[in-house]
Parts: C-alpha cells; sequence; structure tokens
C-alpha cells in the first residue's frame, strides 16, 4: 500500500516560505527606495541666479529653509553707508561654488516651479554655508534647521550681520510694520530708504516707488517693486513716471503689470 504525503511536507515547509518571501519584498522596497534616490539627486556645474537660487542644467533650484537678500535689495554697512547686499550674497554664492559641481537632493517644489532642495559641494551643506557667513537667513517659516548657524552669523556679526538690513520676506512685502536687523543702529527714518530697492534709488521719495512705463503699444502699466520686471524698467528714458500708490496710478490710467 502507497502512502501519500501530505502537500506541507514537500519542498520548504510553508512558515519558511513565507518568511524567505517577506525578506525578498522587504529588499526589493529598500532597493527601490534607493534608486529613487539616486536619481533625486541632481548634479552639475551651476549658474548662480541669486542668493538662494541657483540653474542646474534645465533645472531651477531654490536653496531649501534659507533666504537670502534679494537681488535689488539695500542695505546700510557699519559705516551706514547704503551697499547692494543682494547682488554681495549673489557674488559670495557664486565664488564660494567657483566650477565646483553642486549635489542637490530635491524636497519639493515652491509655488514658483522651482525645485526645493538641499545642495552640497565637496560634501558641505550650501545652503548652511550661506547662512553661517551671514549671507541668508534661515528660513524659519518652513524650517528652523539653520537658526542654529543664523545665531553663530549674528553674534560673528559676519556677511549682513555686519551692518543693517531687513529680512527678504518682509522686504519683498513691504511691511512697513517690521524691524531693521542687525549690528548697526539707524534712526527709524532708514526703514522706508531699506525697504526700496536699489533700482528705485531715482525716485522722488522712498514713498513713491511704483514705476510707470509706456511700452512699444502705447500701453501705460505700472510695476510694484516686488515684480520681476520692476528692476528692467528704466526710469530715466521718455514716457515714465513714478507713482506712490497703486490708486494714484490707476486714477492716471495706467494698469498693473503682470509679471
Amino acid at each position: 500500500m502507497l502512502f501519500k504525503a501530505p502537500v506541507w511536507f514537500v519542498g520548504a515547509p510553508p512558515h519558511t516560505s513565507e518568511a524567505l518571501m517577506k525578506v525578498a519584498v522587504i529588499l526589493s522596497v529598500a532597493f527601490l527606495a534607493f534608486a529613487v534616490q539616486a536619481a533625486e539627486i541632481i548634479s552639475g556645474v551651476p549658474r548662480v541666479v541669486d542668493g538662494d537660487t541657483i540653474v542646474v542644467g534645465t533645472t531651477k533650484i531654490r536653496l531649501a529653509s534659507i533666504d537670502a537678500p534679494e537681488s535689488d535689495q539695500v542695505c546700510p554697512d557699519a559705516n551706514r553707508k547704503r551697499w547692494t547686499c543682494g547682488i554681495e550674497a549673489r557674488d559670495r554664492l557664486a565664488a564660494h561654488i567657483g566650477n565646483r559641481s553642486v549635489d542637490c537632493a530635491p524636497t519639493g517644489t515652491d509655488a514658483y516651479g522651482r525645485t526645493l532642495a538641499g545642495c552640497a559641494v565637496a560634501g558641505e551643506d550650501l545652503n548652511g554655508w550661506m547662512v553661517r557667513e551671514g549671507w541668508a537667513l534661515a528660513f524659519v517659516r518652513y524650517s528652523k534647521e539653520y537658526v542654529p548657524d543664523e545665531e553663530a552669523a549674528r553674534n560673528a556679526k559676519r556677511g549682513i550681520w555686519s551692518g543693517a538690513f531687513i529680512a527678504p520676506w518682509d522686504w519683498r512685502h513691504h511691511t512697513r510694520e517690521t524691524v531693521v536687523l542687525g549690528a548697526t543702529s539707524v534712526p527709524i527714518s532708514a526703514q522706508a530708504e531699506l525697504l526700496a530697492p536699489e533700482s528705485a534709488a531715482q525716485a522722488p521719495s522712498p514713498d513713491c516707488i511704483i514705476k510707470g512705463n509706456v511700452n512699444r503699444k502705447g500701453e501705460r502699466i505700472y510695476f510694484r517693486p516686488a515684480q520681476l520686471d520692476y528692476a528692467r524698467v528704466d526710469m530715466t528714458k521718455p514716457g515714465k513716471r513714478w507713482f506712490c500708490t497703486e490708486d494714484e496710478a490707476k486714477a492716471a490710467g495706467w494698469r498693473p503689470a503682470t509679471r
């Protein structure tokens, strides 16, 4: 009489097969995660746009968790002399990178479609370097990662901390209630001057820095300081006009620019 062995005796025991399958799944997931992470790293010699924005290939990258002065932003130095701190921040970033390649790990996308990323050059955290050297602030609205670096820069009076400045996020929105930061004391009347961009230096008053431009079609368009094309409007050419408020510009028959 033949004896038919139970099916579970043939091959590996059931619990062993299940364990091996679980291990295989875990290893597959880990490998895929590693592959995705490796694929996301953006590397190359960048073009520096401003103190917290670079371009690698065709990817525009915003250095995450920091905020540098805008290119058109001005600050008084330790001797209360105006200087273009935003341009200086940009140039310091470019000089530090030089012709070296950067490695950027994306963390998301901002409202303008730029890739948010933590970047490194020769293994050094580039975002942290900008804050530590005083050329950018910790963007605490989104992260407190670089607060210790900011405190070190402030205590050592490095970069923009050597003089006075308005935080970039306040400068972009021209918040009159903001405080003036830095090591240099300035009169309260200097706040309006600090809020004005360098390209508004010829304005009749720090309170009247809206630019009115007439384009080739004869359209009368006004630009606010925070807009992209503001600095491109040359107020020394004919057909230009300064306005103190948007209501004033609209009443004169000018429409707002789209960017």
